[in-house]
């Protein structure tokens, strides 16, 4: 952990105060004065009046950023983090994308030891300057949590990073798989591309790469209550349980901490719209903090990094058509004994791919790595290039 990092006291809230980051009333103001400047584009979204027309062009290049800026949000997700923490140390939070810093300052007044991981220049400076006001508690970073361990070769160009780089400049090593949890995460995942940015957490877990490579790292995000609706879907849920369904069951602890209304959040809007992501198949008139803590046992039985993503993709192809049985879908990996693989495993012949259970997805997985018939190679690559998106 880093050294030298100690509750704030009153002195330090002083200095924290002093030093200018003073956060929103809810509701009340339109703008943000962070360390002496001001953001006219952070507003506490409300319905626009009038929508003037945007060009393809900037809808494509524009990363729409929610921020809390409530100091009664914040303390209540403060709080959320809080729960549940077992007595003693905690473990060192990162917050990715703070922006102005008001979670920030927060969790900072109980106590948390906070690094900052902040990829637009004007808050990174800001935040530098709280940094510089305390005695240790804070650490500011420049780089985005989404663009860890991008492939790109080469040296990395902020806000692009290195987790190796990023987890040396926290003070975090390395941890026994079954060990405590290492370090945790709060953050709001951008919307665009959410679905790929949570596939891209799944990859990693399972293959044991980039922060998962210290421990059971914890993840507190929000996300759209569409794709929470998703990750705890249950079998049979047509359209609703997917792929990500299974692998997010198998791989995480999932708990909802606190729904909170997309109005409740300010954006970088200029207009300050909502631009809440549509959903047909479920709700989403919430963002849904929700903690996803790796299970201890993932990778007891057959399961292992070194043959995870032969497993996702094995996942992937079943549920291209979520409705066939799965004696077809063995069928088709020419598996010629699948009546006395199910019969093994407990699994009703006539099983479609959509009622099997996550659990029946790993023992099916862990029963083919032991028969002669199985190759990794069933699993093509054109599915490796339509889910595994790395570079976002």
């Amino acid at each position: 952990m880093l050294a030298g990092w100690a509750p704030l006291g009153a002195a330090g809230c002083g200095r924290f105060l002093a030093a200018g980051l003073r956060p929103l009333l809810c509701g009340l103001s339109p703008c943000l004065v962070t360390a002496g400047r001001q953001y006219p584009a952070l507003r506490v979204a409300e319905p626009a009046k009038e929508k003037r027309p945007v060009r393809k062009e900037q809808r494509s290049s524009l990363v729409v950023r929610r921020f809390i800026a409530c100091p009664q949000l914040a303390r209540t997700v403060r709080r959320c983090l809080q729960h549940g923490a077992c007595p003693g140390p905690q473990p060192l939070l990162l917050e990715f994308a703070p922006g102005p810093g008001v979670l920030t300052q927060s969790l900072l007044d109980a106590g948390f030891r906070v690094v900052a991981l902040e990829s637009d220049l004007d808050f990174f400076t800001d935040l530098q300057s709280i940094e510089n006001s305390l005695d240790g508690q804070l650490k500011v970073i420049h780089g985005d949590f989404f663009r860890l361990d991008p492939l790109a070769k080469g040296a990395l160009k902020p806000p692009a990073l290195s987790s190796e780089k990023l987890f040396e400049t926290m003070g975090v090593t390395a941890v026994p798989w079954r060990a405590d949890v290492p370090l945790k995460v709060i953050g709001i995942v951008p919307q665009q591309l959410e679905r790929n940015r949570l596939w891209r957490l799944l990859f990693a877990l399972y293959e044991g790469s980039s922060i998962y490579r210290y421990g059971r790292v914890e993840l507190n995000l929000f996300i759209s209550e569409k794709e929470y609706t998703v990750l705890t879907a249950k079998p049979g849920k047509l359209k609703v349980y997917q792929a990500l369904s299974v692998l997010a069951q198998l791989g995480y602890e999932i708990e909802l901490l606190h729904k909170e209304p997309w109005s409740s959040f300010a954006t970088n809007l200029k207009n300050g719209g909502l631009a809440i992501p549509r959903a047909v198949q479920v709700p989403n008139d919430h963002l849904c903090l929700v903690r996803l803590t790796p299970q201890e046992n993932l990778f007891t039985g057959g399961l292992k990094p070194s043959n995870a993503t032969a497993f996702i993709f094995m996942v992937k192809q079943s549920f291209a058509k979520p409705k066939s049985r799965l004696t077809d879908r063995l069928n088709s990996w020419s598996l010629d004994n699948s009546d006395r693989l199910l019969k093994a495993l407990e699994i009703p012949k006539k099983a479609a791919m959509c009622n099997l259970y996550p659990e029946d997805y790993k023992r099916l997985f862990e029963a083919l790595q032991n028969s002669d018939m199985f190759a990794e190679t069933l699993f093509h690559e054109e599915v490796l290039a339509s889910t595994r998106i790395m570079n976002l």
